[in-house]
């Protein structure tokens, strides 16, 4: 039995792992509560046969789940059992808290740093005994951007990390407008590096875009990235979306928030 150990606050992060883990092992052979606990079943009675006799138990170490009693039960009975050698107890770690002091000495998989592609494959690589994985199939975008302000003014774009670390904070944004309707600049005239790009086809439609990005540092759940457009002569400003350089030479799309 795989049994995952976590709050419902992480279910965004959690969830496509378990669904990786399901496809691959089978949903019997995965103590996930969204599929193990059924209306009518006892909460504890269910934990308690979960936990029974796990083979691996993956406890996703988050600010909320270190406050919760019930993870805290599972993670501390699984670690008993780890002590006898009964099972393998797995530190996932979801963001920037620290450890428990008794799992300092525990190997984790930092999906915080990593992102939840590369710890799901890890988590895969430990149940399997193997070193290597493979490409995840599950999309999670841990990127949002949210416009607001006056479009014949200025418009503040906020670019926000939901869950985890996002190590590389350069974005392509995208209008109808050309360099001489708008300036794009980051938040507070912070330095930054990029520049105008001109007729970008994107799903079949030609837009400028501006690639930006700050000069060192990272977005985090707790730090998120500005950039403000500043109109030119009143000229609307016209965002068609934001994109994120996922690679040397590829952007990929990032959801809004809310619609502009």
């Amino acid at each position: 039995m795989i049994f995952i150990s976590h709050t419902h606050v992480d279910k965004p992060v959690v969830e496509p792992v378990a669904l990786r883990l399901r496809e691959i092992f089978g949903e019997d052979n995965v103590f996930y509560d969204s599929w193990s606990i059924l209306p009518g079943d006892g909460i504890i009675d269910r934990m308690n046969e979960g936990l029974a006799d796990p083979r691996f138990v993956f406890f996703f170490v988050s600010e909320v789940s270190l406050k919760s009693k019930m993870v805290e039960l599972e993670w501390q009975n699984a670690l008993m059992k780890a002590t006898r050698g009964q099972c393998k107890i797995i530190p996932v770690r979801v963001d920037g808290s620290p450890m428990p002091a008794v799992l300092t000495q525990t190997l984790y998989i930092d999906m915080f740093s990593n992102g939840v592609d590369v710890a799901t494959q890890q988590i895969v690589g430990v149940i399997q005994g193997t070193k290597g994985f493979e490409p995840a199939h599950e999309h999670f975008s841990n990127l949002t951007w949210l416009a607001e302000g006056d479009t014949t003014e200025e418009v503040l774009v906020t670019i926000r990390a939901s869950h985890i670390m996002e190590p590389n904070p350069y974005f392509l944004v995208l209008m109808d407008n050309d360099d001489g309707q708008v300036t794009v600049t980051l938040k507070n005239g912070s330095p930054s590096i990029g520049g105008y790009n001109p007729g970008i086809i994107v799903s079949g439609h030609k837009v400028n875009g501006w690639a930006i990005g700050p000069l060192g540092g990272a977005i985090t759940p707790k730090h998120s990235l500005g950039i403000t457009i500043k109109s030119k002569n009143g000229s609307s400003i016209s965002l068609r979306g934001v994109m994120h350089k996922s690679g040397d030479e590829e952007y990929t799309a990032i959801p809004p928030g809310k619609q502009f």
